[in-house]
């Protein structure tokens, strides 16, 4: 081989639009090709997300372990896609007008309103790409979003974690269940913002903030009480005290023993992402970009880690729900349950 082709490969982006439970495509699909991808040697990392862009689909991330390997991993990438999408298309179809209010919504929060005007076609309507289609896209790291070229590195080894997290679910638990899938997002939550902020009052507020942000941003007028928040509350409510108490006193314990199964991997994945990104930040090598959208200015300047850790761990979350394709709504519930949750004991042990 080359000392070419012993470079590492480039990163290789494939989008699967594919309007219906994602469950079978990451099962059936998915995970039998990166797990043969691995297996075989042809990959160094991956990763997926869920993405609404064009209407909904996966966008399946492949890094090939050096760059002779780039045709191979592709080919067998679009052979498996192909085949899926034969043997087991989706019949949905998605209408432009069911998208309106959340296209907009998304597109105030990822893009200006020059990038917004790209987006669409020219008589201004939604641009969606054919149900059961793939094709292969530039990939398109988010630098502003998690700190540079060195978060995004970062956050690509934090990606694969989460994704195999995510397949392990699949392969394991059924998602489908709305009670399953919210206890499970809710402990995540908990395992990496206390594996971030160490402290309980400090993940009560953060809890509480990032409430407030989806709430705003999708413009929700109302009181928790009137939007069914309480009724979740009520739902999850009796093990969350108790298990907040347990993995503060796991990771304070620099240990994870304690915790059940996945938790446990969990705790230990988060503990490291905090420490690798304390370290990048106290190096000033996290350097977050804000912009913006009316005049489209940037401007870059490093992190202190406290900062960074805040600003990271917003992203982080919502990516893990994402992947889980929790609804930034039931997302939205889950904060207020956990900040209400962790406020009112905190309340009760300062009045004892």
């Amino acid at each position: 081989m080359s000392a070419l082709g012993q470079r590492p490969g480039e990163w290789q982006a494939i989008h699967i639009f594919y309007a219906a439970n994602p469950r079978p495509l990451l099962t059936q699909c998915i995970d039998p090709l990166v797990s043969g991808l691995v297996t075989d040697g042809l990959l160094s990392t991956y990763y997926f997300v869920h993405y609404w862009l064009e209407g909904p689909h996966v966008r399946l991330r492949l890094k090939p372990r050096t760059e002779a390997d780039t045709a191979k991993v592709r080919a067998r990438a679009e052979t498996a896609v192909a085949a899926f999408l034969e043997g087991r298309p989706t019949l949905y179809e998605v209408k432009p007008e069911f998208l309106v209010d959340f296209y907009e919504t998304v597109f105030q929060l990822d893009y200006s309103a020059a990038q917004r005007e790209r987006l669409l076609e020219p008589d201004g309507t939604l641009r969606l790409r054919r149900n059961n289609t793939y094709g292969f896209e530039p990939y398109e790291p988010e630098y502003a979003r998690y700190g540079g070229p060195a978060g995004v590195e970062l956050a690509e080894w934090h990606f694969r974690h989460s994704s195999e997290l995510t397949l392990e679910v699949c392969r394991n638990v059924d998602p489908r269940s709305r009670t399953v899938l919210m206890g499970l997002s809710a402990q995540l939550m908990m395992v990496m913002t206390t594996a971030f902020l160490r402290d309980d009052e400090a993940v009560a507020d953060f809890f509480q903030r990032y409430h407030d942000f989806w709430r705003r941003t999708f413009a929700v007028v109302g009181q928790p009480q009137d939007l069914g928040h309480d009724r979740v509350y009520d739902l999850l409510a009796v093990d969350i005290p108790r298990r907040f108490t347990q993995i503060r006193r796991a990771l304070e314990e620099s240990g994870s023993g304690s915790l059940p199964g996945f938790l446990r991997s969990w705790a230990e994945h988060c503990s490291e992402l905090r420490e690798r990104a304390f370290d990048l930040a106290a190096r000033g090598d996290l350097v977050f970009t804000s912009w913006d959208p009316a005049r489209e200015e940037r401007e870059g300047k490093p992190a202190d880690p406290a900062t960074a850790l805040e600003l990271l761990l917003a992203p982080y979350l919502r990516m893990t729900n994402n992947r889980l394709n929790v609804p930034m709504r039931e997302e939205a519930r889950l904060s207020y349950v956990l900040a209400r949750s962790l406020h009112e004991r905190l309340a009760m042990e300062a009045g004892a």
